[in-house]
């Protein structure tokens, strides 16, 4: 996918792989290189880079982002309904979500204070320097937050045991054409 667009507003971006957040101004020209789980990656020619925009922007791209219906029958998000959202969260630079990646190690549920739930995560990146860590961690985590009866969300960024190749999932292995 790559569709180039002017801007339709300004918009604050994700600088890729730095994750400084920068303005793009109303009129830039950007190169939408992937369009997946709700956020965008644009390549901008004369700022030199990619970026991310969130999806509540995705107005300044002259698109929309569907809102999907995350609402459990019973009325609690179970594990099935977090694993489900974690699969819509993206590194801005593989079109393969961080589930079939590999990179969430561990995901726990507890009671919260509250009555609801609190939800515990360990995941990993590709590389240790990227700096989109916090970005990408910080999708997950709002995404869990989103969800039916989760009061709490942790997302920690772990580096043990090291991320490798073979963590990747048959279905993400056959969308990078690995297989």
């Amino acid at each position: 996918m790559s569709e180039e667009i002017r801007l339709h507003r300004d918009v604050e971006a994700i600088a890729i792989p730095a994750g400084s957040t920068q303005k793009l101004a109303a009129g830039t020209e950007v190169v939408i290189t992937q369009d997946l789980g709700g956020t965008f990656t644009v390549h901008v020619p004369h700022a030199g880079g990619l970026f991310r925009i969130q999806g509540k922007d995705a107005d300044a791209l002259g698109r929309t982002v569907a809102r999907a219906d995350r609402s459990p029958r019973g009325g609690k998000a179970g594990e099935d309904e977090i694993w489900a959202v974690l699969k819509t969260c993206y590194d801005p630079e593989i079109p393969v979500n961080i589930v079939d990646l590999g990179l969430v190690y561990s995901l726990e549920m507890k009671q919260s204070g509250g009555g609801g739930q609190r939800v515990e995560v360990k995941m990993t990146l590709t590389a240790q320097g990227c700096g989109m860590g916090p970005s990408i961690a910080a999708d997950a985590r709002q995404k869990i937050l989103s969800l039916e009866g989760v009061q709490e969300a942790q997302v920690d960024v772990v580096w043990d045991p090291p991320w490798g190749p073979q963590m990747i999932s048959a279905e993400g292995r056959k969308r990078l054409g690995m297989e």
